[in-house]
This record gives structure tokens, C-alpha cells and sequence, in this order.
């Protein structure tokens, strides 16, 4: 089993590399299986330059997680290739590299493609292409949000143009893993000191149950991402588990273009004429991504 797994580096997808390390996956832990590549989401010249050398060492791929991935930038950022930051490396990035690697996922008996969105998809606008990269409104949340959204349509669009070209042993799924406690959430409220100072306190007294002296900024660190790790968000390996689910399960073989929230099937957001827009989506992700004169499903 060959698998190219993104954001393999830390959290929910360095997980998954262990999971699929132990299920003997060519990559992962043992040095006869690693192949390590630095990946830029964010160039779409480091992305077809990671494609070409995958194609290069490897004869097919059986899965595609794209799992990397950028949690409420606190700022309006421009790549190199003129795309908003987190629209390029959540979405667009993707797109490229899963483009570019379907001809090697098309030459495995049966190929996985596992989207990585988010529930953020739910509370995304209704996508407008001319505003993407823009300045003006732009705001993290929706930022994200459209994403995320933009991973769903996709799943679902490349299903259509797959299937129409006999192409079915892919198949292609997006979910959401659950909110882990992984560096994703580094330019969250849930990384910022003043929450610290507001719930360490209290969550001594309940766990501890005794007297604090609070002028230690670092135990209140600890304390309050403690309790946060505990109460509110999933471990790694928890979050890991929906993504390698659509990996790996029996339970799922040649279910595609659907999406998934813990193991299970649920409904997406969807919108007015969403067979069209998820199709405009994809010639527009075809333009930008220069991807007009190469091979196309």
C-alpha cells in the first residue's frame, strides 16, 4: 500500500502516519518505507515538483489524505501565485496535488481520496469566486469556512468526473475529524494567555482542591491547555480516526463523494444549484491552478 498522506509533520496527520505505518503503508516510522517530502501548499511550484517526484519513485498510490492545513490566520495574506493564503493551502494546493497525482491513483486496483474539511463548512457563504482573494470583507472565519466548504464541493465534483470516465476504482470523501488539540489551533482564542488567567484558577480548585499561589504564568499555561485538551478537544489520535475510517474501512468501499463526521455519513451544507456551483468550482480551480493544457479526468 502506497499512501501520500499532507501535514504529516504534527498532529491529526502525523497519527495517521503511524496507523498506516502499522498497517504496513510505504511510509511512516521504518526507513524502508519513509518518503519524506517538503510539501509548500502555498506554491503551487513546490506542489507540482512534489507530484513529479512521487511519480518518479512510485508506480501507482493507493490512498490521497489531504490533511494539512491553516485554523483562523489572524491576517490577509497573499501567496506568490496571487491567492489568498488559507483559500490556497487549505483548498487550492490540494486540488493541485490531487490532480496531479490521479493518474497514479488510477492505477491501483482501488484508490482512496480523503478530503480533510471541517463542520467551519456549515457556516461557510455562498463561495463567490471573484471574492476569494480579495481584501476587502475578508475575515479568518469565513476565510476557513470557504475552504473547508470548497473540500466538500470538490469531493463531490471529482466523484461526477471520475465516474464519467470510467474511472471508478477512486473514490473520493471528505469529513471532519473533530477539533483536536494539535498546532492547528495556534491562532485560536484557545492558545491566547488571557483565557489562562480566567480558567486556571477554577480548574485547580476543582481538580486539585487545594490553594494555588497564581503567580506562576506558566502553571496557569499548563493548567488551563489541560483542561481544554480534556474537556473540549479530541487527542491526535482521536481526530485521526474518521480520516483513516475513509482510508481503510470495508465499510465504505465504493462510497464517494460523500461526507463523514465520526465514522458516520452526514449531510453537507448545500446550496442553491449546487450541481453548477460545485462544477464551476472545479473549471475555476482548473484556471488558476494552470491546469487548462495538462491531462484532464
Amino acid at each position: 500500500m502506497v499512501a501520500v498522506v499532507t501535514g504529516c509533520n504534527c498532529g491529526i496527520g502525523k497519527q495517521i502516519v503511524r496507523e498506516l505505518n502499522i498497517r504496513g503503508a510505504k511510509l511512516g516510522c521504518n526507513p524502508d518505507r519513509l518518503i519524506f517530502k517538503c510539501l509548500d501548499l502555498a506554491k503551487f511550484a513546490s506542489i507540482w515538483q512534489v507530484a513529479r517526484e512521487i511519480e518518479q519513485v512510485e508506480d501507482h498510490i493507493d490512498l490521497l489524505i489531504n490533511n494539512a492545513g491553516i485554523f483562523l490566520y489572524p491576517k490577509f495574506k497573499l501567496t506568490d501565485d496571487g491567492h489568498e493564503l488559507v483559500w490556497q493551502t487549505n483548498y487550492l494546493g490540494h486540488f493541485l496535488l490531487t490532480e496531479l497525482l490521479v493518474p497514479s491513483l488510477s492505477k491501483a486496483p482501488s484508490a482512496r481520496i480523503v478530503n480533510v474539511s471541517a463542520l467551519a463548512h456549515y457556516y461557510s457563504d455562498n463561495l463567490d469566486l471573484h471574492l476569494v482573494d480579495r481584501r476587502d470583507g475578508w475575515d479568518s472565519r469565513s476565510s476557513y469556512a470557504r475552504s473547508k466548504l470548497a473540500l466538500v464541493m470538490y469531493s463531490f465534483e471529482l466523484t461526477k468526473r471520475l465516474r464519467a470516465s470510467n474511472q471508478s476504482n477512486i473514490s473520493v470523501n471528505s469529513c471532519h475529524p473533530g477539533i483536536s488539540y494539535t498546532r492547528i489551533i495556534r491562532h485560536t482564542p484557545l492558545a491566547r494567555k488571557p483565557l489562562n488567567f480566567i480558567f486556571a484558577p477554577l480548574m485547580y480548585m476543582i481538580y486539585c482542591r487545594s490553594n494555588i499561589s497564581y503567580s506562576n504564568l506558566k502553571s496557569r499555561d499548563t493548567l488551563c491547555r489541560s483542561y481544554y485538551r480534556w474537556f473540549f478537544l479530541k487527542t491526535p489520535k482521536d481526530g485521526a480516526q474518521t480520516p483513516l475510517y475513509l482510508a481503510l474501512s470495508k465499510r465504505v468501499a465504493g462510497v464517494s463523494g460523500k461526507y463523514f463526521v465520526e465514522c458516520s455519513q452526514k449531510e453537507p451544507l448545500t446550496m442553491k444549484d449546487w450541481d453548477k456551483r460545485c462544477e464551476d468550482l472545479y473549471e475555476y480551480s482548473i484556471e488558476v491552478c494552470g491546469l487548462q493544457n495538462y491531462v484532464r479526468i
